[in-house]
């Protein structure tokens, strides 16, 4: 994958697999990869920058993965990037409540890079892309 421009959010609680989950995306060329522990912080983010893409796990210690997708569609600058959550969860209600807050994708942990690749290559390739 080339080099990609833009800011990518990660959002998740856990400092390990959030480390993980940037070191994944900057092997596939993401060069900056901003990370957030709770939902209050990707929201803090989310109101100065604009990311091309936020992976964001359902699960946060204070704000829902819901919430937060919910807010970034709701937003009108914000509400065309991509967000995969990535959850633990693997009840059809889980995924279907996620996709009614508007994620793009939903990646179930654990996963392999591969399927972690596959699964944002789809997420972006589907994003609309802006006029030039």
């Amino acid at each position: 994958m080339e080099q990609q421009q833009g800011a990518v959010l990660v959002v998740e609680d856990s400092p390990m697999f959030r480390r993980m989950v940037s070191d994944l995306l900057q092997s596939m060329g993401f060069a900056r990869v901003q990370e957030a522990g709770s939902g209050q912080a990707a929201l803090e983010f989310l109101a100065e920058h604009r990311p091309m893409l936020v992976c964001l796990d359902l699960t946060l210690p204070d704000i829902s993965g819901y919430e937060v997708c919910e807010f970034i569609r709701s937003t009108p600058v914000l509400q065309d990037i991509p967000v995969l959550m990535i959850s633990a969860r693997t009840q059809t209600m889980d995924r279907a409540q996620a996709e009614e807050a508007g994620v793009s994708g939903y990646l179930i942990k654990p996963f392999t890079p591969e399927e972690f690749r596959h699964q944002l290559e789809r997420v972006l390739a589907a994003r609309p892309r802006k006029e030039a």
